[in-house]
């Protein structure tokens, strides 16, 4: 009966191919079992055109021959599409610019408005004054800022084509190797990003940005716990978490959220410790005077309790303000700014056996 039903299909013609959709393999199976009559379509273009129109003529076709049975014709060009992508997405990895990097590190923040990206683009300039080779990804989709912070946010990717892949040529920002998806829209334009979106541009920065050999690639992230932090995850081996937080019980407690969430089983991320910013406030005609704006000792309170390391406390220090909006990060211009964040990445070192 199979053999009858190939023969019947064979009348229909593909409009735009010529021919039959039986010798051109868009037929990808034919079942009969009793009054069942089950079809599996595979189209060899996506979003082909007359998909619909040829289900529509074996149905009818099949009808008209088998009355009395039930007909079933699926199209399963959607998952052929997936398996496509899929195939791309394995061979993005196989190439993966990644491979020459030392140790990667996550940044992230239980809540917005801590510094987290202040304290990465700092972070970085004071690895580098380690005499280490850095480099940036700003994952934050939705609110990137690290172009600004190291005066790049007019800089335009180019790509370099190599073996039929294409290469992204990262920012020299200073020295340290800077790629942020800002630098692929105007910073008027709103992201309206859905998820899948985000991730498949995320998935390309990561893997296909010219990394060079690196020993810390910074990783800044969205605040919060969600769909991106995961796929980063998933696509990059992550060798440590760097959480930020004010000394606000309201930021501490979403600091519980994003250790939890490295701590997770399923994912298992260690995690390097706290750092604590906007720690205090030092007027500079009262250099030892200390004003706890936003409290005291939480963060190290809450490492204390949870065997996680607090590895500093960043003070409120009009440069580090300014640094960010002019371009150039207070690690580069201010001494004082400079030994705390030295001091930090000192400790971070340590702790990944560099």
């Amino acid at each position: 009966m199979n053999q009858t039903i190939a023969t019947l299909l064979a009348e229909i013609i593909h409009p735009e191919t010529g021919q039959n959709i039986i010798e051109s393999e868009i037929v990808e199976s034919i079942a009969a079992e009793g009054n069942n009559i089950e079809v599996s379509l595979l189209f060899h273009k996506a979003r082909d055109p007359f998909a619909l129109k040829i289900k529509g003529r074996i149905e009818a076709l099949l009808r008209e021959h088998y009355p009395t049975h039930t007909i079933t014709v699926t199209i399963r060009e959607a998952e052929r599409r997936r398996n496509e992508q899929q195939a791309k997405i394995d061979e993005m990895k196989a190439n993966s610019t990644t491979r020459n990097i030392g140790r990667v590190i996550a940044i992230a923040s239980g809540k917005g408005g801590v510094g987290k990206s202040t304290i990465t683009s700092n972070l970085a300039v004071a690895l580098q004054n380690e005499g280490y080779r850095v480099g940036i990804l700003d994952a934050d989709v939705y609110g990137p800022s690290q172009a600004k912070m190291f005066g790049v946010e007019d800089y335009l990717p180019e790509a370099r084509r190599v073996d039929g892949m294409d290469y992204i040529i990262p920012a020299d920002a200073g020295g340290i190797k800077l790629i942020s998806i800002a630098m692929f829209y105007r910073p008027t334009d709103a992201l309206l990003w859905r998820g899948t979106f985000a991730n498949s541009a995320l998935r390309q920065l990561i893997h296909q940005t010219e990394w060079g050999e690196l020993d810390f690639l910074l990783i800044d992230l969205p605040p919060g716990t969600g769909d991106i932090h995961l796929s980063i995850i998933n696509e990059l081996k992550i060798d440590g978490a760097i959480i930020v937080s004010t000394p606000q019980q309201v930021a501490l407690a979403d600091v519980v959220r994003g250790v939890e969430m490295f701590r997770h089983p399923n994912i298992a991320i260690d995690v390097l410790g706290i750092i604590e910013n906007m720690a205090w406030f030092t007027p500079a005609e009262l250099p030892t005077s200390r004003y706890y704006i936003f409290g005291r000792g939480g963060a190290a309170r809450y490492a204390a309790e949870t065997g996680v390391d607090l590895l500093g406390e960043v003070p409120i220090v009009q440069s580090i303000m300014e640094g960010g909006d002019s371009g150039l990060p207070a690690t580069k211009s201010d001494s004082s700014v400079e030994q705390i964040y030295r001091q930090i990445a000192q400790r971070i070192v340590e702790k990944c056996g560099q």
